[in-house]
């Protein structure tokens, strides 16, 4: 096995939004892609031992999936410096710095394979920052590369299609990688529904959020999140919330928020948040001030590496045991206002 034609990505932060792209993009490169295993108790405190104990969860999540590359014997890891996406748009500080971060805290044999994409500086796109990272593979053939950002966009854009029309994440990843295009069989609509708001690391990473999804399924309830929804339904969301967009995973936040509050569909919503992350309290605090123009119930989840799973049941049982009670209430006195109407 040529190592030199090997690439490490974390299963962490922003593989859950661009890793269908980086996938396309690595494997018409020829460069194996190689991913970290699933997050495991270890990865966490592997994690969290290298870093101070304010880091929030996502972070200490990443470094505990680079760390478990390296172990593989992975020597090329791929740890990007996503600033900017557009123009005054930005990632938080942590995304920002990643490449930083891991150089200065892992004293390991490995290669850090880093680039920048700041699309707030003039004349910056993603050929750059994809030409940046063919070059350390020592491919700088510009027309090798552009095929490589095409087959990278129709990997995601494959991917994008199947989670809107309702695929499991992993199971659309998987036909994206296999270049097909599953469009899942409408399910059979449950008694409630609820809107999952958060970042893909949080709510897809089955580890970090104990696997609410699954949770919620078993209580027969629909789930929808931010995945589901176009861009256009995002900026209305946002829009919606009468809110502007400055971080780059706002639209999973608020704008996903914003849509939701307006869907007659949504009985409730579940907002799944870091301990300690700045952006996603301003994200929060707005989402929860606007929730009350919607008449929306509202539930925060806060996770880190010490949140208790019995408590996290409880808190889910709860809110959706008042949702059936809200929902059964109305479907009575919506029927008792058809008996009076009948009556007169």
């Amino acid at each position: 096995m040529n190592k030199e034609k090997i690439i490490g990505i974390p299963k962490a932060m922003l593989y859950y939004t661009y890793f269908p792209f980086w996938c396309g993009f690595f494997v018409d490169l020829g460069i194996e892609v190689v991913l970290s295993d699933n997050t495991t108790k270890k990865t966490v405190s592997d994690g969290a031992s290298l870093v101070v104990t304010e880091t929030c969860l996502p972070i200490k999540v990443f470094v505990g999936h680079v760390l478990n590359l390296i172990n593989k014997g992975v020597k090329n890891i791929f740890v990007p410096s996503i600033q900017s996406i557009a123009p005054k748009i930005y990632n938080c500080s942590k995304i920002r710095g990643l490449p930083d971060l891991i150089r200065n805290i892992i004293k390991a044999d490995f290669n850090l394979i880093e680039a920048t994409l700041d699309r707030s500086e003039k004349n910056m796109d993603i050929e750059d920052f994809a030409k940046e990272i063919a070059f350390q593979f020592n491919i700088k053939d510009d027309e090798v590369i552009k095929n490589a950002i095409k087959a990278g966009n129709i990997v995601q854009n494959n991917f994008n299609v199947m989670v809107q029309n309702g695929l499991d994440f992993d199971e659309a990843l998987k036909n994206a990688r296999a270049s097909r295009v599953i469009i899942s069989p409408k399910k059979e609509s449950k008694p409630i529904s609820v809107a999952l708001v958060g970042h893909g690391y949080n709510i897809y990473d089955k580890r970090v959020c104990m696997d609410i999804a699954k949770k919620l399924d078993d209580m027969d309830v629909q789930v929808y999140n931010a995945y589901q929804l176009t861009q256009e339904q995002l900026e209305g969301g946002l829009n919606a919330l009468n809110t502007s967009l400055y971080w780059a995973n706002q639209y999973e936040m608020t704008g996903c928020a914003g849509h939701y509050f307006q869907e007659e569909k949504i009985d409730g919503v579940i907002t799944v948040t870091a301990f300690g992350c700045g952006p996603d309290s301003l994200m929060l605090e707005d989402i929860r001030r606007k929730a009350k123009n919607f008449n929306k119930p509202l539930l925060n989840l806060t996770i880190d590496e010490h949140t208790g799973e019995a408590g996290f049941i409880t808190r889910l049982e709860a809110f959706c045991d008042m949702l059936y009670r809200k929902k059964r209430a109305k479907i009575l006195k919506d029927k008792q206002k058809v008996e009076e109407l009948i009556r007169r």
